[in-house]
């Protein structure tokens, strides 16, 4: 028998995973949000380098199916031998069952996967063994098992590259890393997002049908096992493609180089994007990034914020008033672009309170969203810091007893809460702000009464604010002013409330229903509010945490940064538009410049109100970190990697020339170096202030 029909089980996987891919990629080629046109030389590119990409990547993949197939034989159930491997099960089955294994060590679910796993390794190897006569059919379905899961796993991952795109406009990212840590809430959005049920069913007749044509063409291999001799030949030829694999992958991603951003995205394999986020989910900005020395970076630093000296950005606040102890609640609006509010154009009418509390509220016009991840939004209203590269603070180790608002309000008499209407150990929040010095109120400090309406990320927006409502009346009666910052979750997918709210069904599933409802809800904590004795002396600062998707032509399309933000305190603020250009990290501290409060700050936020302020935003994905100013924005990617951008408002715009949002975004032709080194400084010295543990609390 030749080689290749020895080696037909790899054969056929691989032809329909180039198949599935193949696929994949043209459907996502003409998808609606792959927004641009190809060039010739990018088309060419993209389709034949994803094929080799492709290739080598199953390759890589299929490592434990060569595994397996290298082992089947029916020398090993021979006598001893069999019995000593049989013993030898058993006792790491036993192991692993007395709750002492190393598995234990790491807690979780790992002893239970590992219990399972020697578990029916035992007893398959057992039925072999002990039932020679049916050895062949047990092999038989053993093998169109294995087949068939691999089947079911080329199927699911192109299916959840689809469904990916559709969510984002890219393959894997960092954020399908975090997806993979958060099962529960993930699995439960997408059971409760789409028809779930007709896409598994049809995914399983497929892979039915694909399984039984590769079984039929490849069970040969189990019919007449290769000898020892050929399967070293054909561990050979593996080996061999196996570290061409190793070599290549690298290269080939390289390639990933066009100037249309989609192209490099299609050309990528989804699997080895996945590897590289999962493996950069905090990059050393020292290694990738372009850099200056870091006293020249605090120099560059300290030309936008005046106060500070020195490696450090400690410096001293100080206010002309007395101090005001007002109550502040800080509201954070889950996915809410700017584009879903009347006063920036949109016509749909889906925002009606929102609309009518910024007539009565300074509001900042023109306020960039420095990520498109809730943990960048809270990072940003909580640490006042910029986006730095890899994963939020939020969700890192050393992620405790960092300079915060809290931290202030705490020092200032404060009671300091955080509230979540959902799990706050999803994306770490409950470990980030506990350990803050926050008081965590979430979805298991709800009471069954408490509960109206419930989804998989948590209790509807109105069930939280009445929530919020009781807990300030307790705070109100203590006689100390308090902090609380509340998390909104109902505009989010599968945008599922309570019906007979609003006049779109809350079983609609619709984003303008999930916005409609989240303004609806947000009305009623303020009719709640205004009839409590604290309202007069509070506070309320509304702001989004990131715009509701993110995929754009360039790495940072500008107008998928852009969000609302407000500060309501009737006789206190007085309404007004505040258009000067800002990040989502000038929000906090402006409110504490509101206040008067005198302080030590580290801050890179500034009060935005100060004759001292110099425009810019900050926005930023994961890897590529960029500033806006000058209507130019500069990113800085890994690699050393700098690109510049004119941003030139788009015609047609109804709206005046502060709310619009919608620019053009041209490469530049000459490069303004004193951008990159103020972008450079933002972001080197945001590294190592984080690095060198600087930015710690001040006690």
């Amino acid at each position: 028998m030749s080689l290749l029909k020895k080696a037909s089980p790899f054969f056929y996987l691989l032809l329909f995973y180039i198949i599935i891919s193949l696929t994949v990629r043209t459907i996502l080629f003409f998808h609606p949000i792959t927004q641009s046109t190809f060039s010739a030389v990018d088309t060419f590119s993209l389709f034949l380098f994803g094929l080799l990409s492709d290739f080598f990547v199953f390759i890589l993949v299929s490592s434990l199916l060569w595994l397996y197939l290298i082992f089947i034989s029916n020398s090993k159930y021979y006598k001893p031998y069999g019995y000593i491997i049989f013993g030898v099960f058993i006792t790491l089955f036993l192991y692993v069952l007395s709750g002492k294994s190393i598995l234990n060590e790491y807690g979780g679910a790992l002893p239970k996967i590992g219990l399972v796993f020697v578990g029916l390794k035992t007893l398959l190897f057992g039925l072999l063994l002990f039932l020679p006569k049916f050895r062949n059919q047990i092999r038989f379905w053993l093998f169109s098992f294995v087949i068939f899961l691999y089947v079911v796993l080329i199927l699911q991952n192109g299916i959840s590259e689809y469904f990916f795109w559709n969510e984002f406009g890219v393959k894997y990212n960092f954020i399908a890393v975090n997806y993979l840590i958060y099962t529960n809430e993930v699995i439960g959005n997408i059971m409760e997002s789409y028809p779930v049920i007709p896409i598994f069913s049809a995914l399983f007749i497929i892979a039915g049908s694909v399984t039984y044509f590769i079984v039929k063409k490849s069970k040969n291999y189990i019919q007449n096992i290769p000898t020892f001799i050929e399967k070293i030949k054909i561990s050979g030829v593996y080996f061999l493609l196996f570290g061409l694999s190793l070599l290549l992958i690298p290269t080939l991603s390289i390639k990933e180089n066009s100037q249309n951003i989609f192209a490099n995205e299609l050309q990528a394999n989804g699997l080895y994007k996945f590897y590289l986020a999962f493996m950069n989910s905090e990059l050393d900005y020292f290694k990738f990034y372009k850099t200056v020395p870091n006293s020249e970076a605090f120099a560059q630093l300290k030309t936008q914020i005046p106060s500070i000296s020195g490696e450090t950005t400690l410096r001293q606040i100080t206010s002309n008033a007395a101090e005001i102890k007002k109550n502040v609640v800080l509201i954070t609006i889950e996915s809410y672009s700017a584009e879903f509010m009347e006063m920036y154009g949109n016509e749909q009418k889906i925002t009606p309170f929102l609309d009518s509390l910024a007539k009565q509220s300074l509001v900042f016009t023109n306020l960039y969203a420095v990520g498109n991840r809730t943990v960048r939004g809270l990072e940003a209203v909580t640490l006042c810091f910029p986006p730095t590269a890899g994963e939020s603070v939020v969700k890192r180790k050393d992620n405790k007893n960092k300079f915060s608002t809290g931290s202030i309000f705490r020092k200032k008499g404060y009671d300091v809460k955080y509230m979540y209407g959902g799990d706050a150990f999803f994306d770490n929040m409950e470990d980030f702000f506990a350990g803050n010095n926050y008081d965590i109120v979430d979805k298991k400090t709800f009471k069954p009464n408490e509960i109206t309406f419930d989804n998989i990320w948590g209790v509807c927006d109105e069930d939280m604010y009445n929530k919020a409502i009781k807990i300030m009346n307790q705070e109100g009666q203590s006689g100390k002013p308090f902090f609380n910052h509340i998390m909104t979750v109902s505009n989010h997918r599968p945008f599922t409330y309570p019906n007979g709210k609003i006049d779109i069904p809350g079983d609609a599933k619709s984003r303008d229903g999930g916005v409609k409802y989240t303004d609806f809800a947000m009305k009623k904590f303020f009719e709640m509010a205004r009839k409590q004795p604290w309202f007069n002396n509070t506070v309320f600062v509304i702001v989004a945490d990131h715009c509701a998707s993110s995929a754009g032509k360039t790495e940072l399309p500008a107008d998928k940064y852009r969000i609302p933000a407000m500060i309501y305190s009737p006789g206190f603020v007085a309404p007004q538009y505040y258009n000067n250009l800002m990040s989502q990290i000038d929000v906090m501290p402006t409110v504490l410049g509101l206040l008067n409060f005198n302080y030590q700050s580290k801050f890179y936020g500034q009060d935005v109100l100060k004759f001292d302020y110099r425009p810019r935003a900050l926005i930023a994905t994961y890897q590529d970190l960029g500033l806006i100013k000058d209507n130019i924005l500069t990113i800085i990617s890994p690699k050393q990697k700098v690109k510049q951008f004119q941003l030139t408002l788009r015609s047609g715009q109804k709206v005046a020339p502060e709310f619009q949002i919608f620019y053009d975004q041209v490469p530049l032709k000459q490069e303004r170096i004193d951008l990159v080194n103020e972008t450079i400084s933002y972001y080197q010295t945001a590294s190592d202030i984080l690095k060198n543990k600087k930015y710690q609390k001040i006690n």
